[in-house]
């Protein structure tokens, strides 16, 4: 039987420039979705990877005295050692220089010739003899059928203002483009006319589909080992490409659009767009090594609804950091963890009597999932947070230490029960803060006691006050 999975696919990024922070997002939140399926036993294929042809490549390879694949390596590495630092966990990195990729794009490339669909010479298919014209895809012949699936599909792209461009965008008319070029040399050749180069945007759009099981000589049938995604990211800067050439590309080859576009918002460091120079991976490791990889991720995505714009200062990371993470989070893990110790001799049971703050809170989780699938990330962080607060509120009017002196029997029951509260919290938060959650389960119960119930460890604090 055929294995179903859940496709998640970002944007590839062009190895002649250093992502930005609205890149460093994107993968992240593909990551976030792709630990929250898979924790509920969804099997997940997430891809991430780089675009590496074009004329932009070819000439910053040259200003830098490389050949243009050792540039691209360079850049792919580049990309890899950010990704693992940020602790994003992709199941495929995809290069369009890779083999298999090209002689995918080469397929689809003359196929689409093959129907009409791709066609030379000037928009119409006028031709000029006296010089060499590009191919051009027909993108005009889809407009209707675009609108069509946008209207029949109203979740097809989100957020919903991405919606209204992109059908505003595509009812004003689409032209035909120009999808081959004959003054690159770093490209991809079209089989048929070796004097062509594929237009780099061409190959990046089919490497969100051509990775590992893809045959080019059986496209319709491979592409469904995984194809279509089930979300595909992109930046607004990108929405014509992927919002309205590529679905009417895949109409083009008889495949299916991808079932959500979800378009991510720009962020700004203190008010300006963040340049070249100042780009994730040179703002990000510093970040990282201060304030660790969950912090940093938690940060963005309870700061701003993902898909809106945002502002990064190193101000608002520094207050989430000690008001949400050590003052909150934090101090209640050791807390708990400290009563536990005192209260308990650090025995715990197997599962809690009466325990009514865990059924309370296991109720919230339904919620909770449910704005994760919807990449309502920041609203779930919210929901958690407030599940933060209120236990931190719970054990400031029980008074622990006063009941260990009048009500032992019933210290002992609210401490197990904020002990399982504790680890619906890790398993609620594993998305965004895969590490802390970890520590957090470690924490709480790692081997059994000859008196059936649980060892517990010695964590460090989870969040040191800076």
């Amino acid at each position: 039987m055929q294995k179903i999975y859940f496709y998640i696919t970002t944007p590839l990024y062009a190895a002649s420039a250093k992502p930005l922070l609205g890149h460093a997002c994107a993968a992240l939140a593909a990551d976030i979705m792709a630990r929250h399926k898979r924790a509920r036993q969804i099997p997940v294929f997430f891809q991430t990877g780089t675009d590496e042809h074009g004329a932009e490549i070819e000439n910053k390879a040259g200003e830098n005295g490389m050949p243009p694949q050792s540039w691209c390596d360079s850049g792919a590495g580049e990309l890899r050692t950010l990704w693992k630092l940020l602790n994003i966990s992709p199941d495929h990195f995809i290069r369009t220089t890779g083999g298999t990729h090209e002689a995918a794009a080469q397929a689809a490339f003359e196929k689409l010739i093959a129907s009409g669909d791709i066609y030379p010479g000037k928009p119409g298919g006028r031709q000029d003899r006296s010089r060499e014209e590009p191919y051009f895809f027909r993108l005009s012949k889809y407009e209707k059928n675009l609108l069509a699936h946008y209207a029949a599909n109203p979740l097809f792209l989100a957020p919903g203002r991405a919606a209204r461009e992109t059908a505003g965008l595509t009812g004003s008319g689409l032209e035909d483009l120009p999808v081959s070029r004959t003054a690159t040399a770093w490209g991809i050749k079209v089989p048929s006319n070796p004097a062509h180069a594929i237009a780099p945007w061409f190959g990046a759009l089919m490497g969100y589909a051509t990775g590992p099981g893809y045959d080019p000589g059986k496209a319709s049938d491979s592409f469904q080992m995984k194809w279509p995604a089930d979300i595909q990211l992109a930046g607004r800067d990108a929405l014509r490409l992927h919002a309205v050439v590529w679905p009417a590309l895949l109409m083009a080859l008889g495949l299916k659009p991808p079932k959500m576009i979800f378009v991510h918002g720009d962020w700004t460091v203190d008010g300006k767009k963040i340049s070249g120079t100042e780009a994730a991976a040179d703002l990000l490791p510093d970040l990282v090594r201060e304030y660790g990889a969950d912090a940093l991720r938690y940060f963005l995505f309870r700061e701003v609804p993902f898909g809106a714009d945002g502002i990064f200062s190193r101000a608002a990371l520094i207050r989430r950091y000690d008001a949400d993470l050590a003052g909150g989070l934090g101090d209640l893990f050791s807390k708990v963890l400290g009563m536990v110790q005192k209260y308990l001799g650090d025995r715990l049971p197997d599962k809690p009597e009466n325990a009514e703050l865990f059924e309370e809170l296991s109720s919230l989780g339904p919620e909770i999932n449910a704005k994760i699938d919807a990449m309502r990330f920041s609203e779930a962080l919210d929901g958690i947070w407030r599940a933060v607060g209120s236990l931190n509120k719970k054990i400031d009017r029980k008074k622990p230490w006063e009941l260990a002196e009048m009500e032992p029997v019933e210290l002992k029951l609210f401490l197990h029960d904020l002990v399982w509260c504790l680890r619906v919290i890790a398993g609620w938060i594993y998305p965004f803060m895969p590490d802390t959650a970890t520590r957090m389960q470690l924490g709480l119960a790692v081997g059994r006691t000859a008196a059936g119930g649980f060892d517990i460890q010695k964590p460090h604090p989870l969040f040191p006050r800076k």
